[in-house]
């Protein structure tokens, strides 16, 4: 493949995505909506295809798999995104100067967003959707786990533009390797922002050698503290949810903090993980409460690689601790900066871990698993941004769009 000819292409197909009007752009969105659910067996049988190449066991393999039920709800959620308000052209602030100029600041598109992710074919629809949306052609690179469910999704969806005639190199596929992702991470002039979605590794894989911005997305290790005050009715159908909701998506429940005044409670807490086969690793004073009341072969002994593990399956960490200063110490060290929760009813407490807690979402006596755009009311997002410049949390239509200032005059020259 000649990529920086693709690259180029893309680029040429950004400026004219920019002069669509919203309502022809919405039109797009829906028609893919309906060929995707129209496709669902082609994309099934392409999908069966990356299965079959990966054990049921890797962490990975529920990220990857699709349904009919699954395909349904991505063509909703495409839906979601035409009938949202478009996030270009809005008025950020508007002056006149003493000298008779008007200046705007008005939000636009980036231009050519490049996203690299792993095994998650379903991120094709999402992000092609938001970015279409949002005004910003895409070239993406999946990981190979996922290529021919990848390119069955991207057959699809350039068959809708070509059929209403509109540049089909607003969305770009690159092959599955290191070459094309070494390719894209260094396409300076052509794209304007690399957005990475997937594991730590790939995470810091794209941050270590992408010579373009990065809005770090994905990676999420995340804790609930059950703290002191902790209403117990509560914490068992929290916890329970953050971690087995889905197992394999960021905002899942990777560690277990309880404060020692709560340890006696740990069989009624952990009582809905042990149906659901949830292997714990705790530390020695919670395996000590737990050694005769949880499960024999799902309790292990935590060692150093414990905490700071972002599972992605049913794995948990428990971390005892003795005071709420050291709950925040240890998110602090071993935290992502994704989503971190506290149970409790004392609201002095609560309000603590609101402020102190440096993550992009922060819960009082809520589940880790609604961080994400549509839960928010944003209708989609294209990833959680863990990172504070630009973006932080579910990046939605305005999060993909950036600045420009529009200066009117009527002649004025600068003395």
């Amino acid at each position: 493949m000649n990529f920086h000819q693709q690259f180029e292409n893309t680029l040429i197909a950004s400026r004219e995505l920019n002069l669509l009007s919203i309502s022809k752009v919405n039109e797009i969105l829906l028609k893919i909506a309906d060929a995707a659910e129209k496709s669902t067996a082609f994309i099934l049988r392409e999908n069966q295809k990356d299965l079959a190449r990966m054990e049921d066991s890797d962490p990975k393999y529920d990220r990857l798999k699709l349904s009919a039920d699954r395909i349904k709800s991505i063509a909703d959620d495409i839906r979601n995104v035409a009938f949202l308000p478009s996030p270009l052209g809005r008025v950020l602030s508007e002056t006149v100067r003493p000298n008779g100029l008007k200046i705007s600041r008005v939000s636009v598109p980036f231009g050519v967003i490049g996203i690299v992710y792993e095994a998650r074919p379903n991120v094709t629809f999402d992000v092609f959707a938001l970015c279409m949306k949002s005004g910003n052609a895409c070239i993406l690179k999946g990981g190979s786990d996922a290529f021919n469910s990848n390119q069955a999704i991207v057959s699809i969806i350039h068959n809708v533009l070509e059929i209403n005639k509109i540049n089909k190199n607003i969305l770009a596929l690159l092959p599955a390797g290191r070459e094309a992702a070494s390719e894209l991470l260094n396409a300076r002039g052509y794209v304007d922002l690399i957005i990475p979605r997937g594991s730590q590794g790939l995470i810091d894989y794209v941050r270590q050698h992408a010579t373009i911005p990065v809005i770090e997305t994905g990676a999420g290790i995340c804790h609930t503290y059950f703290d002191e005050h902790g209403d117990l009715t509560k914490g068992v159908q929290i916890i329970n949810n953050a971690k087995v909701r889905r197992v394999s998506v960021c905002n899942a429940l990777d560690c277990l903090i309880i404060h020692q005044s709560r340890i006696t409670n740990l069989k009624e807490i952990t009582k809905l993980l042990a149906k659901s086969d949830v292997e714990i690793f705790a530390d020695k004073q919670s395996f000590d409460v737990l050694e005769d009341l949880y499960p024999d072969h799902l309790l292990k002994h935590a060692n150093d690689e414990s905490f700071g593990t972002e599972y992605l399956s049913y794995k948990m960490a428990v971390k005892t601790v003795a005071s709420f200063d050291e709950a925040i110490a240890h998110i602090a060290k071993f935290g992502s900066k994704h989503s971190e929760a506290i149970i409790s009813e004392n609201r002095e407490n609560c309000e603590k871990f609101l402020k102190v807690v440096d993550a992009a979402a922060v819960y009082v006596n809520a589940s880790t698993a609604f961080t994400d755009g549509a839960q928010f009311g944003l209708g989609a997002e294209i990833g959680i941004s863990t990172q504070k410049l630009h973006a932080r949390g579910p990046m939605a239509l305005e999060e993909l769009t950036s600045i420009k200032w529009l200066i009117e005059g009527d002649g004025q020259i600068r003395s």
